[in-house]
Protein backbone atom coordinates (compact mmCIF):
# COMPACT_ATOMS: atom_id res chain seq x y z
CA UNK A 1 0.00 0.00 0.00
CA UNK A 2 1.51 3.68 -1.38
CA UNK A 3 1.58 5.89 2.11
CA UNK A 4 1.59 9.77 1.36
CA UNK A 5 2.97 10.02 4.92
CA UNK A 6 5.62 8.31 6.40
CA UNK A 7 6.44 10.00 9.80
CA UNK A 8 5.45 13.14 11.38
CA UNK A 9 8.28 14.91 12.95
CA UNK A 10 8.88 17.96 15.21
CA UNK A 11 11.57 19.73 16.61
CA UNK A 12 11.89 20.67 20.30
CA UNK A 13 14.69 22.49 22.99
CA UNK A 14 13.71 20.38 25.47
CA UNK A 15 13.13 16.91 25.22
CA UNK A 16 12.67 16.37 28.42
CA UNK A 17 9.96 18.49 29.05
CA UNK A 18 8.35 18.20 25.19
CA UNK A 19 7.99 14.32 26.06
CA UNK A 20 5.79 15.27 28.89
CA UNK A 21 3.68 17.01 27.47
CA UNK A 22 3.30 14.61 24.44
CA UNK A 23 2.80 11.70 27.10
CA UNK A 24 -0.18 13.40 28.49
CA UNK A 25 -2.19 14.22 25.59
CA UNK A 26 -1.40 11.45 23.13
CA UNK A 27 -2.57 9.17 25.29
CA UNK A 28 -5.75 10.66 24.30
CA UNK A 29 -5.66 9.37 20.69
CA UNK A 30 -4.68 6.08 21.38
CA UNK A 31 -0.73 6.62 20.87
CA UNK A 32 2.34 5.63 23.29
CA UNK A 33 5.71 6.08 23.30
CA UNK A 34 7.18 3.43 20.68
CA UNK A 35 11.41 4.13 20.57
CA UNK A 36 13.49 6.35 22.70
CA UNK A 37 16.68 7.82 22.41
CA UNK A 38 18.58 10.40 23.51
CA UNK A 39 17.99 12.82 20.62
CA UNK A 40 14.37 11.97 19.64
CA UNK A 41 10.79 10.04 21.03
CA UNK A 42 8.92 8.23 19.04
CA UNK A 43 4.82 7.86 19.18
CA UNK A 44 2.52 5.22 18.00
CA UNK A 45 -0.72 3.93 17.91
CA UNK A 46 -0.96 1.77 21.21
CA UNK A 47 -2.09 -1.41 18.58
CA UNK A 48 1.19 -1.31 16.98
CA UNK A 49 4.18 -1.77 18.69
CA UNK A 50 6.43 -0.75 15.76
CA UNK A 51 4.63 1.20 14.34
CA UNK A 52 6.16 4.88 14.84
CA UNK A 53 3.98 7.87 13.55
CA UNK A 54 5.40 11.04 15.19
CA UNK A 55 8.59 12.19 16.77
CA UNK A 56 9.87 15.09 18.52
CA UNK A 57 13.26 15.29 18.19
CA UNK A 58 16.33 17.55 18.86
CA UNK A 59 17.32 19.04 15.39
CA UNK A 60 19.89 17.23 13.53
CA UNK A 61 22.00 20.16 12.97
CA UNK A 62 22.05 21.12 16.55
CA UNK A 63 20.43 24.70 16.24
CA UNK A 64 17.19 26.02 18.39
CA UNK A 65 14.06 24.25 17.25
CA UNK A 66 11.18 26.40 15.75
CA UNK A 67 8.21 26.44 14.70
CA UNK A 68 7.22 27.10 10.80
CA UNK A 69 4.89 29.56 10.33
CA UNK A 70 2.12 28.01 8.16
CA UNK A 71 3.22 24.74 9.20
CA UNK A 72 0.96 22.06 11.80
CA UNK A 73 0.19 18.75 12.51
CA UNK A 74 -3.27 16.96 12.66
CA UNK A 75 -3.42 13.45 14.44
CA UNK A 76 -6.18 11.54 14.34
CA UNK A 77 -8.75 11.08 17.07
CA UNK A 78 -11.50 8.48 17.34
CA UNK A 79 -13.84 10.75 19.04
CA UNK A 80 -15.10 14.02 19.76
CA UNK A 81 -14.13 13.26 23.86
CA UNK A 82 -10.70 12.29 22.50
CA UNK A 83 -10.42 15.34 20.34
CA UNK A 84 -11.70 17.21 23.92
CA UNK A 85 -9.44 15.55 26.43
CA UNK A 86 -6.58 16.05 24.06
CA UNK A 87 -6.82 20.13 24.05
CA UNK A 88 -8.16 20.13 27.79
CA UNK A 89 -5.09 18.13 28.76
CA UNK A 90 -3.03 20.07 26.63
CA UNK A 91 -4.10 23.32 27.91
CA UNK A 92 -3.55 22.21 31.16
CA UNK A 93 0.14 21.10 30.54
CA UNK A 94 1.11 24.57 29.17
CA UNK A 95 -0.38 24.34 25.89
CA UNK A 96 -1.48 27.50 24.19
CA UNK A 97 -4.88 27.30 22.64
CA UNK A 98 -5.09 27.55 18.80
CA UNK A 99 -8.68 27.05 18.55
CA UNK A 100 -11.37 25.25 20.85
CA UNK A 101 -13.21 22.37 20.28
CA UNK A 102 -15.86 22.63 17.88
CA UNK A 103 -17.00 21.18 14.10
CA UNK A 104 -14.98 23.84 11.50
CA UNK A 105 -15.74 24.46 7.55
CA UNK A 106 -15.47 21.16 6.30
CA UNK A 107 -17.70 19.74 9.04
CA UNK A 108 -15.39 18.09 11.28
CA UNK A 109 -14.26 18.21 14.57
CA UNK A 110 -10.86 19.70 15.44
CA UNK A 111 -8.72 21.16 18.47
CA UNK A 112 -5.83 23.40 18.35
CA UNK A 113 -2.76 23.92 20.51
CA UNK A 114 0.72 25.10 20.26
CA UNK A 115 2.90 23.29 22.48
CA UNK A 116 6.08 24.77 24.66
CA UNK A 117 8.32 25.24 21.16
CA UNK A 118 5.27 26.68 19.29
CA UNK A 119 4.63 23.66 17.00
CA UNK A 120 0.75 23.92 16.15
CA UNK A 121 -0.75 20.35 16.55
CA UNK A 122 -4.36 19.51 16.07
CA UNK A 123 -6.63 16.77 16.71
CA UNK A 124 -9.24 15.96 14.38
CA UNK A 125 -12.24 13.06 14.67
CA UNK A 126 -14.17 12.97 10.89
CA UNK A 127 -17.58 13.19 11.42
CA UNK A 128 -20.03 10.95 9.57
CA UNK A 129 -22.22 12.30 6.96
Amino acid sequence: MNKIIGFVMVGTNDLEKSSKFYDSILVHLGMKRVTITERYIGYGHSSEDDGVKFYITKPHNKENASAGNGTMVALAAGTKEAVDKFHKTALENGAVDEGTPGVRSDGNYYGYVRDHDGNKITARFVMTK
